[in-house]
């Protein structure tokens, strides 16, 4: 507590006031005031001495002078090694300046009559109320001042009898030196905490006026103050803007809505209002800028001016942000998307600086290839090949009929055109989607485009894409709550289907299949699931419990199980760890696995699949290929993994009494997979006409509804 009362921790705006009253107070306290009192002690003492102490009084008001005004003048210069030296060197002539005003009334009690004692403590009392006024910015002048003023008066006192009138009024004085320095103390702490906000104020109007676009305006409108920033992105004087409206730099391009929707907000609701608007410089250059406009308050709660802060965003403003706030504003347009057709492919085959030549080349030049009818009058770049064109519904009213008729023409238009760069021609061809509405016109138009470079289409016609891709959105997250649930509640369960040896039609295998309950207890097939768990955090999980239940039911079973795994499980460190802790477990069993590799395009490091496979058939466990003959399975993947067992696709096995090329293709693999010694498996044997089929052809096991469906085993 006494560390901080006689701290010199002040702000220079409280030792500012400190100094500001020191020609004040030297004329009325040390000329004027000391006068009164000599005039009363003139006849009671050596008038030598009390000429003496008004010299050394007059003298050290001087220097309270002189040091007052270097103080102030190092405050302006803001060194602070200089101000705290003539700071303390103030602090002492205050100290020196109350001792002499304690000797001096010391001398007055000692040599006056006691008629002038109640005077001489008047004196007293005012000088101690006019420390804490005039020195009170800095609350420890007035502490210093009150302690060398009292303490050689009650040194004094002590030595004298007082009646009780005398004694009550010491009494007064000293409660009113304490309350004197509370309210003293009181005050500096306030001082202080208000110094703090005025200094925060001013370094955030000093970062405000050099980061952004300030201006002020009155009632009307009319711009009573900008900073330079304003001036400098405007290309304007502050005389040729100072009187006039914001409108001198509106830009012709920005709807009146706009500005009707603001002064709406901040004159009648009297709330800020906050929008992206493209003004335009004296040069006409143009300019988007972020703004921020609020009313500014008397104390009345009336709005006095108009204040704005805005922030250049021009270079961060994309032809995509553009674009949005066109179909912001303009709620019903017609919006055409043009994509570059094997973007990526020219990615590939170009390099960067050629590619980017050849966009910006085409995009100059869509517009002359558009018939027309429509009459567009930008085109937005939204990157990686893709254009926009947009126009209100209003100022073009054609059908959709008549659009595709357009796009078609365009893109004839396109295949004739030729890009030159240098002495090179490129040619380019097209995609295109298209659509008018109000509602998520933007991402239908764009999901337009994304189908077209999938199902290999020239033009797409994309009202309403995006409310289907959405409502299948709403369905994955029902999908994931489902799969929580279930991990939760424990109903992720495995089913077992056997595989048959064809000769002894007895149990050879099962297959483990993963299954789900829903609330409803309704049994899920992994086709209802298991790509929805892949995209989202539960694939892991429901991998790790097909893997142990499916190695748990090998202790309850005499035959083997298979086991699917896919790429990404292979590629998983996860559960690459988790499968081997497992044939560590069931080291003894591990004969009677079979992984089944469920292959897609997706391989990145055939390395790393042929490394898991090396590994655990050294172990024991057989590995086969699911679903061969279709999709990603070939001969030469065969040479690569060199499997135990072939399982062929049930497409091509569920026709083969029919189909005389799935027969064809089957019987190829079957000979080919004799050959090399492998077993093979057909799947989706669903009759017994179809078992005796691939029985003849010497398929070694079967495996489908013929024979068993997927249940729980005990």
């Amino acid at each position: 507590m006494l560390k901080e009362i006689f701290s010199l921790d002040y702000t220079k705006l409280q030792i500012h006031a400190l100094v500001n009253n020191v020609v004040f107070v030297a004329i009325t306290v040390n000329v004027l005031s000391p006068a009164i009192i000599l005039s009363v002690l003139w006849n009671h003492s050596n008038s030598q001495k009390l000429i003496i102490w008004y010299i050394i009084s007059f003298v050290l008001g001087g220097i309270r002078v002189f040091v007052g005004g270097r103080l102030k003048k190092y405050i302006e210069k803001n060194s602070a090694q200089k101000i705290r030296f003539y700071f303390i060197s103030y602090l002492f002539i205050i100290a020196t300046n109350a001792l002499l005003w304690g000797i001096l009334i010391c001398f007055g009690i000692h040599y006056a009559d006691s008629t002038y004692m109640f005077f001489l403590m008047t004196v007293l009392f005012a000088l101690i109320a006019g420390s804490t006024i005039t020195l009170g910015s800095v609350f420890l002048a007035p502490l210093i001042y009150i302690i060398f003023i009292v303490l050689p008066m009650f040194f004094v006192l002590e030595l004298y009898d007082f009646d009780l009138l005398h004694m009550m009024e010491i009494m007064l004085i000293i409660s009113f030196i304490v309350l004197m320095l509370k309210t003293s103390y009181r005050n500096k702490k306030m001082l202080q905490e208000n110094q703090i906000h005025v200094d925060l104020l001013a370094q955030y109007q000093n970062i405000t006026n050099n980061s952004g676009i300030v201006s002020k305006t009155d009632f009307k409108g009319v711009i009573i103050f900008i900073n330079e920033n304003f001036c400098k992105i405007y290309g304007y004087t502050k005389e040729e803007l100072i009187g006039q409206t914001h409108s001198i730099v509106r830009h012709p391009d920005t709807p009146q809505l706009i500005f009707e929707k603001m002064w709406n907000t901040i004159k009648n609701d009297k709330k800020t209002w906050n929008g992206i608007i493209k003004n335009r410089a004296k040069n006409g250059e143009s300019y988007y800028v972020s703004a921020t406009v609020s009313p500014i308050f008397d104390i009345k709660g009336n709005i006095k001016e108009y204040m704005a802060l805005s922030h250049d965003i021009t270079s961060i403003m994309s032809d995509k942000k553009q674009l949005y706030d066109y179909l912001s504003i303009n709620k019903l347009s017609i919006l055409i998307m043009v994509q570059i057709e094997d973007y990526i492919t020219l990615e590939n085959f170009y390099d960067k600086s050629t590619l980017e030549k050849m966009e910006f080349s085409f995009g100059e030049s869509i517009l002359s290839l558009f018939p027309n009818e429509c009459n567009f009058d930008k085109v937005y770049y939204l990157e990686n090949g893709l254009y926009a064109c947009v126009k209100s519904r209003r100022d073009c009213q054609q059908s959709k009929e008549y659009l595709e008729k357009i796009i078609k023409n365009f893109m004839l238009n396109v295949e004739k055109h030729k890009i030159k760069l240098d002495t090179i021609e490129y040619d380019i061809s097209v995609v295109c989607s298209f659509s008018y509405g109000a509602l998520s016109l933007y991402e239908d138009v764009k999901l337009g485009i994304e189908k077209a470079i999938e199902n290999k289409k020239r033009i797409v016609y994309a009202d309403g894409l995006y409310g289907y891709e959405y409502e299948g959105a709403l369905k994955n997250v029902e999908t994931l709550k489902t799969l929580k649930v279930a991990l939760d509640d424990k109903k992720v369960l495995s089913y077992f289907q056997p595989i048959i040896d064809n000769k002894t039609l007895k149990v050879s295998k099962y297959e483990s299949l993963v299954r789900l309950l829903d609330k409803n207890n309704k049994i899920l097939s992994p086709y209802e699931f298991l790509d929805v768990a892949k995209k989202g955090r539960y694939y892991l999980q429901i991998t790790k419990i097909v893997l142990e239940n499916s190695f748990a039911i090998l202790n309850n079973i005499k035959e083997g199980v298979t086991i699917n795994i896919s790429v990404l499980d292979i590629e998983s460190y996860e559960i690459q760890i988790i499968i081997k802790n497992l044939l560590k477990e069931y080291k003894d069993s591990a004969k009677r696995v079979t992984f089944e590799l469920v292959e897609s395009e997706d391989i990145k490091n055939f390395d790393l699949i042929i490394k898991f496979i090396t590994e655990v058939k050294k172990l024991g466990v057989q590995i086969a290929i699911d679903d061969f003959g279709t999709g990603y399975s070939n001969f030469e993947r065969l040479l690569q993994y060199q499997p135990d067992i072939l399982k062929i696709d049930g497409s091509l096995i569920k026709n083969i009494k029919s189909n005389e090329l799935s027969k064809n293709i089957v019987e190829t693999i079957v000979l080919f997979a004799k050959k090399q010694n492998i077993k093979t498996v057909a799947e989706f044997v669903e009759s017994e006409e179809i078992y005796k089929i691939v029985k003849d052809m010497g398929i070694d096991y079967s495996q489908g509804y013929a024979f068993g469906k997927p249940q729980e085993l005990d």
